[in-house]
């Protein structure tokens, strides 16, 4: 089985770092390259990097942000919100993202995920996919940072998004984002038994047995964390140190 991956996620507005409660009620953090150099010092695995405002007009902020990053972080970096054209995604991978989350363009036009996936390869075609539940085992996707109804049943729209060449999936419970209560366990569990590719399960971490529970009832592959970590409730040597020691199949770092 994959190692589950520890990612460090930073949500972008403007040139700060941000963190936000259910992707609202937002409040600055600090410097977000100064945050992605201190989780990669402490091994973290991945840095997921999202465009809150999901502007055109911060593009070229965020493709700085970007490279001023991969010169100095030597782990996988993706960058979403706002990606809506072939040219967005080709200008953050030129800057030095490995990946690039889709959410709201795909779901306006599914065939964007099978013309990404085409040109620059499944590896670095991950759908992001905002879940709000809408009844007992149901959610539906949700675009534009949560706010807008596409009518998609997530689940649904994620074993279409693999079929359409999606190689990962992220996956956010807009209901837990941000309340520090767990992850929606039902939501993880339900897309991963419904795709074969990897699912990044982000929105919800406020302690260590949030991510046990998630991995080993969830399945997940990754679990993205900010809360936990901008604020130093947890520190990510001890996250991992504690996965190890229940088993948890993570990355060892000496």
């Amino acid at each position: 089985m994959p190692k589950v991956r520890l990612i460090a996620r930073l949500d972008i507005k403007g040139p700060n770092l941000i963190k936000g409660i259910q992707l609202e009620g937002v409040r600055v953090v600090g410097d977000p390259y100064d945050y992605a150099v201190r989780y990669y010092e402490e091994g973290v695995d991945e840095i997921l990097y999202m465009d809150a405002v999901a502007s055109l007009y911060d593009r070229d902020m965020l493709a700085g942000l970007v490279a001023r990053t991969a010169r100095d972080v030597f782990v996988p970096i993706t960058v979403g919100g706002g990606l809506r054209a072939l040219d967005d995604v080709k200008q953050m991978l030129r800057a030095g993202a490995d990946k690039v989350a889709i959410n709201s363009a795909a779901t306006l036009r599914p065939d964007f995920i099978r013309e990404v996936a085409e040109q620059f390869g499944s590896q670095c075609m991950v759908l992001q996919i905002d879940a709000k539940r809408n009844g007992p085992g149901r959610w539906e996707a949700y675009r534009d940072g949560g706010r807008e109804h596409t009518g998609h049943d997530a689940v649904e729209w994620a074993v279409r998004g693999q079929q359409l060449g999606a190689g990962e999936i992220l996956l956010t419970s807009v209901d837990c984002e941000g309340m520090r209560r767990g992850f929606d366990i039902d939501l993880a569990a339900a897309v991963t038994k419904a795709v074969s590719i990897p699912v990044i399960i982000s929105g919800g971490m406020g302690d260590f047995s949030h991510l046990a529970k998630v991995v080993e009832e969830g399945r997940v592959d990754a679990v993205a964390m900010a809360y936990v970590l901008h604020y130093r409730k947890l520190a990510l040597p001890a996250i991992r140190g504690a996965a190890l020691s229940q088993g948890i199949n993570v990355r060892s770092v000496q």
